[in-house]
C-alpha cells in the first residue's frame, strides 16, 4: 500500500482535473476544496464549496469529481459535501489560478 501523503498528493492531482466550465480552472486553483478524508475502507470524503451556493454546475462538478476519483487505486467510494463556511471568495483563488483568470 502507498504511503498517506503519496495517496493524498494523487488525490490532489486528479482533483485538478476537474476543471470549473465557467471559468476554465481546475476546483484545486479555484481554492473549492475545503478538506480530503480517506477512510482504511476506501471512503474519499470531500468537503468542498462552490463559488456561488446556488451553482448550476453543482451536478456537473461532483460527476466529475467521482469519476476522477475512482481512478485512485485506493479508493472504493466517493462522497462529496458541500460546506458554505468559510464562504469562498476570489482570495482562495491560487496564485497559479489568478494568472491563469489573469487577475495577477
Amino acid at each position: 500500500m502507498r504511503e498517506a501523503k503519496v495517496i493524498k498528493d494523487d488525490i490532489i492531482n486528479h482533483l485538478a482535473q476537474v476543471i470549473d466550465p465557467e471559468l476554465g480552472i481546475d476546483v484545486v486553483n479555484l481554492g473549492l476544496i475545503y478538506g480530503i478524508d480517506l477512510d482504511k475502507d476506501g471512503i474519499c470524503l470531500i468537503n468542498m464549496t462552490l463559488t456561488t451556493p446556488g451553482c448550476p454546475l453543482v451536478n456537473t462538478l461532483e460527476m466529475r469529481i467521482k469519476a476522477e476519483l475512482k481512478k485512485v487505486p485506493e479508493i472504493k467510494n466517493v462522497d462529496v459535501e458541500y460546506v458554505w463556511y468559510p464562504v469562498w471568495t476570489p482570495d482562495k483563488i491560487s496564485e497559479a489560478g489568478k494568472i491563469a483568470l489573469g487577475i495577477m
